[in-house]
């Protein structure tokens, strides 16, 4: 899966920023996590390589705003950019992430009407008290594609009332990383994961987090690699409904008609990997130690 951060940085806004993994990771490297800037690959979407195709390939998914916010204050200026960049790629999927669920109307763009189809709005609940508040928001806003993720999930959470509503498409959920990670309980997860089979919603349990308790027992698992293939191995994920997007190629493309999700390619560590199921190919990041990183310009 491919990260797209047009710009770094963000400010606590809830309990589940308290151990923000950025602010943990931007630490060992000096860096300021409050104070937001541009990336240099905010125009990466639209990067080409040298026989004119685009880097990122058609009918790829780009995950949006993982070391920021997409709709954090501070990139108000730039958002219009941002949105120009995802009107031009309308053969990709952007996948945008927040927790500031009440400042999205106010910041879509003019020719939103509906939703555009290449796009799925995310709001990040981790607990009950932030399921409340942000989803309600997120199910009153057009859109064509909608979904949460509850990581890291600090407590238990009945999405029922929002999930029997049909307009969500899918759920992540994960535990919390890093420094004064808070642990993980297995009945919260199975909980979702039940509440989203009976209403055929794409469950995906991507990481049980560093501290995860299961039958009164907790366990460390530090290694990330091994939370995924944990969560993988405990056969909480739901296929659900599959998520449909009516993709198509780009201005100017020379191929016509629609675009299908496309299908990258799947290394051996991908096979119990707890992202697999809503990740559409591996993005080089090296990560997880198959091959080497990519170059610049490919992630973040």
């Amino acid at each position: 899966m491919i990260i797209w951060n047009p710009w770094h940085g963000c400010h606590r806004v809830s309990e589940g920023c308290d151990h923000c993994y950025m602010y943990f990771l931007d630490a060992k490297r000096g860096i300021d996590t409050s104070r937001v800037f541009r990336t240099r690959n905010f125009a990466m979407p639209l990067a080409r390589g040298r026989n004119g195709d685009f880097k990122v390939a058609p009918g790829m998914e780009l995950l949006v705003g993982l070391s920021t916010d997409f709709f954090v204050e501070e990139a108000d200026a730039w958002r219009p950019e941002a949105w120009d960049i995802i009107r031009r790629r309308p053969d990709v999927v952007f996948r945008l992430l927040t927790k500031r669920a009440s400042r999205i109307a106010a910041c879509l763009p003019p020719d939103w009407g509906g939703g555009y189809e290449n796009v799925m709005l995310q709001v990040t609940c981790e607990n009950q008290r932030r399921a409340g508040e942000r989803l309600p928001v997120l199910l009153d806003l057009p859109a064509r594609h909608r979904g949460f993720m509850a990581a890291p999930l600090l407590g238990p959470i009945d999405a029922t009332p929002w999930l029997a509503t049909g307009l969500v498409e899918q759920v992540l959920c994960g535990g919390e990383n890093y420094g004064g990670a808070r642990p993980c309980r297995h009945e919260w997860v199975q909980a979702l994961s039940d509440q989203c089979r009976a209403h055929s919603v794409q469950f995906d349990f991507i990481e049980t987090g560093t501290l995860y308790v299961k039958d009164g027992k907790t366990y460390r698992i530090p290694d990330k690699r091994m939370q995924s293939r944990q969560a993988f191995r405990s056969g909480l994920g739901v296929p659900g409904r599959p998520v449909r997007y009516k993709l198509r190629h780009a201005e100017g493309s020379l191929f016509g008609g629609p675009v299908a999700r496309r299908t990258g390619s799947f290394l051996p560590t991908c096979a119990d990997c707890g992202s697999r199921m809503t990740c559409n190919g591996c993005s080089h990041c090296g990560a997880c130690g198959a091959h080497r990183p990519p170059p610049p310009e490919c992630a973040d």
